[in-house]
Order: C-alpha cells, then structure tokens, then sequence
C-alpha cells in the first residue's frame, strides 16, 4: 500500500485498499469514466466526481514530492560547495 494511498484514504474517507485499487488503474492510463463504469470491483463503485477529485489530489501530491526533491538537491548542491570555490565564484563576477 503506498504512502499516497494511504493518505488520500484519510482525506477522502475511503477504503485505502479502494484507493490502491483506483490509482493503479490510473497509472496504468485508464479513464476515469471507463474506471468508474467497468472497474468497480477495485474502486469499490466510487463515482466519477470522486475519482477525478483523487486523481487530481494525487497529481498535487506528486507534484509536490518533485518539488521537494528538487529543491533538496538544490540545496545539497550548494552545501557542497567549499569555501575556496565560492570565493572564486564571487572573485570572478
């Protein structure tokens, strides 16, 4: 059971397994109305208003994990540079 799986079910009150259930559907390139109408048995019958609001809750959070990721290895980056380099930096501006 993912993390996103997990969370989404907390805020959406819905069964985690259920949740699972419809973002592997949706990662594997299915449509939320052909998820909806012939896919209940892994989404637990959700309906088509809320699996577009669990789809684009989990763009939003990978979104955000991207951007974490981002930002950390923009930061690990520039902790690793030394002193001497970043007053070079600074010398040749």
């Amino acid at each position: 059971m993912s993390d996103y799986a997990q969370q989404l079910a907390a805020e959406l009150n819905l069964s985690a397994k259920n949740v699972q259930g419809a973002i592997d559907l949706i990662d594997q390139g299915n449509s939320i109305p052909f998820i909806a109408r012939y896919r209940k048995e892994a989404t637990g019958s959700m309906d088509d208003q809320v699996l577009r609001r669990l789809g684009e809750r989990l763009d939003y959070l990978r979104g955000l994990d991207a951007r974490k990721e981002e930002v950390s290895r923009s930061i690990t980056e520039q902790n690793a540079m030394t002193p001497e380099l970043q007053a070079g930096i600074a010398a040749a501006k």
